[in-house]
């Protein structure tokens, strides 16, 4: 019975007896040092190698359990830490108040009183509460813009093709002849421009000294070759011609007539719109439905139009000056 209590002894890992252990590594020593002698029974109170290790990492087991069981308890602590701490703050504010009542605060709660006298006069900026009506303004003034609507009136030509917008106020007089014609009236009921579509077109040209005094393209029109076509305003001197001299017996311009400058605004392509001597070219821009012409109307009555150049160039800060250029370059052809 002792042999077999030793080895339970040194199993059991609660059990704390140093002096019964035995060193395994010494024995294991021994029995390799020493004479060879086999027996079936197990020394007392010997344990084997791997008994000694088993041992140990069943210690280890154990201390590592422990150790899990002390974390496992701080953290449960510190969880209901905060949970205990909450009646904390209700003892110590108690406990504070007594002493501020003897000192001095109530001087100083006392001083911010006089400071609560500006925290009044914000509220007449509250009173002010009529800065809402702005929104009243702001409805006010969509009203406006339908009294600009009515500016721009449009007419569109019988065939339905070539159309164009003009002022309010004018007025546009349809014509019956080989094309369909339209003639633009101001407010004044003069005749102040010409507008054309499904023209069988004609015409002749010259020679003329030209300066463009303003251009701009026409967006909404390109003839059926797919050329641009562009406003222009141009100061034009008809130029003398020599069918005598020249080579080949061809005329050539021999300087600028005694007539008075000839003004031109109207629509035409952009290679017909060049400064310089050259050909005074033609308004007509074929379209698929014949020609298009449209130009502006000046009084005949008046050579020149102008006085001087300077006085086109005046003429071209006018509204009138704007209203026609706005009605050439909104032509366009559907």
């Amino acid at each position: 019975m002792d042999q077999i209590k030793s080895q339970i002894s040194s199993i059991d890992p609660l059990a704390h007896e140093p002096e019964a252990e035995i060193n395994g590594e010494e024995a294991l020593a021994r029995m390799l040092t020493g004479p060879r002698v086999f027996s079936d029974t197990v020394p007392a109170g010997v344990s084997s190698l791997q008994e000694r290790r088993n041992r140990k990492v069943r210690i280890a087991g154990a201390l590592l359990l422990g150790a899990a069981a002390v974390t496992a308890g701080v953290l449960v602590a510190a969880n209901f830490g905060p949970i205990s701490s909450t009646p904390a703050p209700a003892v110590t504010v108690t406990t504070p108040e007594p002493t501020p009542t003897p000192t001095p605060t109530p001087s100083v709660s006392a001083t911010p009183s006089p400071m609560a006298t500006p925290t009044a006069t914000p509220t007449p900026d509250a009173s002010q509460a009529p800065t809402p009506t702005a929104p009243a303004a702001t409805t006010t003034a969509p009203v406006a813009p339908p009294v600009q609507v009515p500016t721009i009136q449009t007419f569109t030509f019988p065939d339905g093709h070539v159309s164009f917008r003009y002022p309010a106020g004018w007025t546009v007089r349809p014509e019956q002849g080989p094309s369909d014609g339209a003639t633009v009236l101001d407010s004044t009921g003069a005749e102040v421009a010409f507008m054309s579509s499904g023209f069988y077109g004609d015409g002749t040209a010259g020679l003329v000294d030209r300066t463009v005094l303003d251009r701009a393209v026409v967006p909404g029109v390109t003839d059926t070759a797919g050329n641009q076509v562009e406003f222009g305003f141009s100061l034009n001197y008809i130029m003398n011609i020599d069918y005598n001299s020249g080579s080949g017996g061809m005329p050539t311009a021999s300087g600028r007539s005694d007539s008075p400058p000839v003004y031109v605004m109207d629509i035409r392509l952009s290679s017909e719109l060049q400064s310089g001597q050259t050909s005074s070219g033609t308004n007509q821009i074929r379209m698929p439905n014949g020609f298009m012409i449209a130009y502006v109307k000046f009084d005949l009555d008046k050579q020149p139009t102008f006085a001087t150049p300077e006085a086109a160039k005046a003429w071209m800060g006018s509204e009138q000056y704007s209203q026609l250029k706005a009605m050439l370059l909104s032509v366009s052809y559907n």
